[in-house]
């Protein structure tokens, strides 16, 4: 639902930045390449410090180029499988940063065990959530469902964190247990899915195949 409505919202507001990086002669993977290396030092740098607020805003502001990218590849005629592949992958690094640089200042300065191993559950649990879609679209099958996809996840971690950092208690600590619920529900939810394509599959291919009666 956020990737439905918020990307065509944030579509209109960043097509005037979008045209002007183009008019500059910018790659689209190269705002892929910077905005990554954005979001990972605003979470690892800042994070670990305690830093949620002004992290959390760093963050943000890189986190837009993913809709950059988009737009400036559409304007120059540059979609491309490859593009696609860099966005994707790279997406992983920002993601596990994020909850990276949450699990070291639980580790650290935050002092909490469980919302350490919470960071680290969720890290991993994103991880598979995709690659669970990833490997069965290369098995030709679908497992496009699920109540947590990345989008969510990430806005629901950055807006907890960032009022955890303007002093609202508890806030964070919700989120990391409705992440790692919802994650884990996600990622049986496309489990099933493939599962009961699987099966079909296999039905289908056992079947006996009809028999031509011949002439009446």
């Amino acid at each position: 639902m956020l990737n439905k409505y918020a990307r065509a919202l944030f579509g209109r507001i960043f097509t005037p930045i979008a045209r002007g990086l183009v008019r500059l002669g910018v790659s689209p993977d190269v705002v892929t390449i910077v905005g990554t290396l954005g979001v990972m030092a605003g979470a690892l740098l800042l994070f670990p410090r305690g830093e949620f607020f002004w992290g959390t805003m760093v963050i943000t502001a890189f986190v837009f180029s993913d809709i950059l990218d988009g737009l400036m590849a559409r304007m120059t005629d540059r979609s491309s499988t490859w593009g696609a592949y860099l966005d994707s992958t790279l997406d992983r690094f920002g993601d596990a940063a994020v909850f990276g640089g949450l699990a070291m200042w639980f580790a650290g300065g935050g002092d909490n065990d469980l919302l350490c191993a919470l960071c680290l559950y969720n890290l991993a649990a994103g991880s598979v959530v995709s690659y669970a879609k990833a490997r069965a679209e290369g098995l030709g099958m679908t497992a496009n469902v699920g109540i947590a996809e990345r989008s969510d996840r990430l806005v629901l971690i950055l807006v907890a964190t960032g009022f955890q950092g303007v002093g609202v208690p508890g806030v964070q600590r919700a989120a990391l247990i409705i992440l790692a619920v919802a994650s884990t529900i996600t990622l049986f939810q496309r489990m099933l899915m493939v599962r009961k394509q699987a099966l079909a599959g296999a039905a289908n291919a056992s079947a006996p195949l009809a028999t031509d009666p011949g002439p009446a």
